[in-house]
């Protein structure tokens, strides 16, 4: 009776694979994780990121940032991406995140990844925890500014001799 059992046996693995290409999957979060180191959000989402890097802990990372981005648009601020995914349904949060914004937010980032990616990112900032408070609002041009802002105004050469290397 040797054959039914190799015959049990290899229904057995061939049913157990399924789940072993479930278990392989990676975690939805540490993918948000990922996507977000790459795309270099920390950088304007997280106060103080851009100066020192890696020795903010991640539990006060992605919290928004009250330094403004100035341009011919007004200011806007980093906003607050864990009280944003905290504050909507994760098909709302995929609507915004899809949504263009203001600069100098690379909105067309957003908008080339997959669903997967984005909700991935999504399940991450979940996964974080609300934390901080609200950035503040955009302002128009000309508005006064009530925070320092980081000024994306083109300037002219301080020289005539310019270097293109």
């Amino acid at each position: 009776m040797p054959r039914p059992t190799a015959t049990a046996a290899i229904a057995l693995v061939l049913g157990l694979l399924p789940l072993a290409s479930i278990a392989a999957e990676p975690d939805p979060a540490a993918r948000g994780r990922y996507l977000l180191a790459i795309g270099g959000c920390n950088d304007c989402h997280t106060p103080g990121f851009a100066q020192q890097g890696e020795v903010i802990p991640e539990q006060d990372r992605l919290t928004g940032a009250a330094l403004g981005f100035s341009g011919p648009w007004g200011v806007s601020y980093p906003s607050n991406l864990r009280l944003s995914a905290h504050q909507a349904g994760e098909e709302e949060w995929l609507g915004k995140a899809r949504r263009n914004g203001l600069p100098p937010m690379p909105w067309t980032a957003l908008q080339a990844m997959s669903r997967d990616d984005l909700a991935a990112i999504y399940r991450y900032l979940r996964a974080l925890g609300p934390a901080g408070n609200p950035a503040p609002a955009a302002l128009g041009p000309g508005q006064a500014l009530p925070t320092p802002p980081f000024v994306f105004v083109p300037q002219p050469p301080t020289s005539g001799k310019t270097s293109l290397r």
